[in-house]
């Protein structure tokens, strides 16, 4: 095993071909990894400009009272028992934008007929149901 060391007088004329060969791989691995990219096109049908949204539609609106005695107020119209209550659950379900429950029970209510009306308008799948004029439970 020789090495030579020192100038012998002869001159390295040849290219160093490491950097190339670097940077073709950088080039080839940044190639390989955008050719998926870009043959996958996503087709969006945007909006015209002159497409104007739709109108917002407005629920309708229920107002269901509890009185302190326990009497159910549809609308202003006393319900005489909870078969006719779910009945009525049952056809506003059904309706297109289904109508909103607001449900204003008395502060002397009882508890009891409260959670019936809340189960009976569940069961019939009515999903919008809110509690109005709360600030008046607050003492």
């Amino acid at each position: 095993m020789s090495m030579q060391v020192g100038g012998g007088g002869e001159e390295m004329c040849d290219i160093n071909t490491t950097p190339l060969i670097d940077v073709m791989l950088v080039l080839l691995v940044t190639l390989i990894i955008t050719l998926p990219v870009m043959t996958h096109a996503v087709k969006l049908d945007m909006p015209q400009k002159n497409d104007q949204p739709p109108p917002p539609v407005q629920p309708e609106v229920i107002d269901l009272e509890i009185d302190f005695d326990g009497t159910v107020v549809w609308n202003g119209t006393p319900i005489p028992n909870m078969d006719t209550l779910e009945s009525y659950f049952h056809t506003d379900a059904a309706k297109d934008p289904q109508p909103e429950i607001h449900l204003r029970p008395d502060r002397r209510a009882k508890y009891d007929v409260v959670a019936r009306v809340l189960a009976a308008a569940q069961r019939n799948r009515m999903k919008k149901i809110g509690f109005v004029n709360v600030s008046e439970f607050s003492e």
